[in-house]
């Protein structure tokens, strides 16, 4: 059995190992190569310092956290590890945790969130009104508790939640009765030209998702068409007062002219029986001046009548060119309702009509009709950079190349978003790739201007033919919109055949 070192020589072999190892000698460093040496587990010291720093950041909230503090530094004293950790627990499991409070700044920010929240939500709801009333009270008293603002939160956006809910299906409804009422009252009224382009325009602007932009522009429009409406509707019932009011002098006119003319006649028949009655050529003379005095004035009132006539056919010739010109104003205004607002092209109600009309045409001759499908490359991308008055100039740019290059027999259209539709009379499909080929040609050549920026469009597109048979309008799209999307898969820039 290995007999035990001394301590004297387990130190000297200790600074020996220092030595040899090359270690600064420092308490740590000796005591490390001193426990090996003895074979002894070797601990950490004992950091007493760093200890009573803490236990001096301690502050006790009840008499047990004071207990448990005293515990600690008597721990410390003894250099017990034990003791500490008994000491610290106590302390920890003791104290009831602090509530958080919110920085002032947080809540004031939630309490005008809260404010800018309301008015969208309307006042239908006292539930709601009243649970953000009392949130935003809190949030605005000194040093809110987290804790109670986090459960008015969590009150607030449930009663929220329900609220929004219950608001979006009430629009849709009303949207729906909306619909509804603009389509019957167009049934009812099929013959009004100028009813129906307001009422197509209507049901354009209803439809979901609902712009803003969009609406004030129809309401624009629609309040133009209403104004002309007022205009030609009151010119009209003037119009019709004025002839009423000629129409009666003419007739008056007649009544006299014909009064006239029965007074010329008697006296006809009363000079005749004179005339037998004279027995001397002296006495025919006073006669003869009295005949051709009534000959002249029944001349002077024809002619009278037959000016009057005429002047009656002018004013009614002047009035229905007015009226003409009235009405032309109010259906190009009406046709308006059928027209994108930002592009000027069809929108999709002008788009379904033409369509229809073209298909008739079409399946009537005898003849082809292709439309394509088309969509701007990376417009998402042209937005987000540039921002979206630059989104809504290239739409504008690209609508203006396309007419430019268009034939008077072609249908622009803008489909919804980025996408458009070209309707092409009397085109095959191979024909249709070629005119869309071209106008990437064209609109390559057509650099757009976004400020100072150069920006170069380019589109991709899908070309369909209308079959001869039974095929639909929205079938032949529908087919241009899987060959376009395969045009975006094969690089973008491209024009695909259905």
């Amino acid at each position: 059995m290995k007999k035990p070192q001394a301590p004297s020589d387990i130190a000297r072999e200790a600074f020996m190992r220092l030595v040899d190892r090359h270690l600064a000698p420092t308490p740590t460093n000796y005591q490390s190569c001193y426990n090996e040496i003895a074979g002894l587990p070797n601990y950490p010291p004992f950091p007493e310092a760093p200890l009573r720093e803490l236990a001096g950041d301690l502050v006790a909230r009840n008499q047990t956290q004071e207990e448990a503090l005293d515990a600690l530094s008597a721990a410390i004293g003894q250099r017990s590890w034990q003791g500490v950790r008994e000491a610290l627990a106590l302390f920890a499991g003791s104290g009831a945790p602090a509530e958080s409070v919110l920085p002032a700044e947080l809540a004031l920010g939630l309490a005008r969130f809260i404010d800018c929240m309301l008015p969208a939500l309307g006042d239908e709801d006292g539930r709601v009104i009243a649970l953000a009333g009392e949130l935003g009270a809190m949030l605005r008293q000194p040093s809110p508790a987290a804790a109670a603002v986090q459960g008015g939160i969590a009150r607030l956006a449930q009663q929220v939640g329900q609220a929004a809910e219950e608001q979006i299906e009430i629009k849709g409804a009303l949207l729906k009765l909306l619909h509804l009422i603009v389509e019957n009252i167009g049934e009812l009224s099929i013959d009004d030209s100028w009813l129906r382009g307001q009422i197509d325009g209507l049901l354009a602007s209803i439809a979901p998702p609902l712009d803003l932009r969009h609406l004030d522009e129809m309401e624009r429009r629609l309040r133009d068409v209403i104004e002309k409406q007022a205009r030609a509707k009151a010119r009209t019932v003037e119009a019709q007062a004025e002839m009423r009011q000629m129409l009666g002098e003419f007739v008056g006119s007649l009544a006299a002219m014909s009064a006239s003319s029965a007074a010329f006649e008697g006296q006809l028949i009363s000079t005749a029986e004179r005339v037998e009655q004279v027995e001397h050529i002296d006495e025919l003379r006073p006669l003869l001046s009295e005949m051709v005095s009534a000959a002249h004035a029944m001349a002077d009132d024809a002619a009278s009548s037959r000016n009057q006539l005429k002047s009656l056919q002018d004013k009614v010739a002047a009035t229905e060119a007015e009226l003409i010109q009235l009405h032309k104003e109010l259906d190009n205004a009406s046709a308006l309702a059928r027209h994108d607002p930002l592009t000027d092209a069809l929108n999709r109600k002008g788009l379904d009509e033409v369509l229809v009309r073209e298909i008739a045409s079409m399946r009537r001759k005898a003849t082809a009709l292709s439309l394509s499908l088309l969509d701007i490359d990376n417009f998402k991308k042209l937005n987000d950079s540039f921002g979206h008055e630059a989104g809504d100039g290239a739409l504008v740019h690209l609508a203006n190349v396309v007419r430019a290059h268009l034939r008077p027999s072609d249908t622009l259209a803008r489909y919804g978003g980025e996408e458009f539709v070209i309707l092409m009379p009397d085109t095959s499909v191979a024909q249709g790739v070629e005119v869309m080929t071209r106008l990437q040609r064209e609109l390559t050549k057509a650099i757009y201007l976004a400020g100072s920026e150069r920006i170069l469009i380019t589109f991709s597109a899908g070309v369909a033919q209308l079959a001869s048979d039974e095929e639909s309008g929205t079938d032949a799209l529908r087919r241009a919109d899987q060959a376009m999307y395969l045009a975006k898969r094969a690089g973008k820039n491209r024009v695909m055949s259905a």
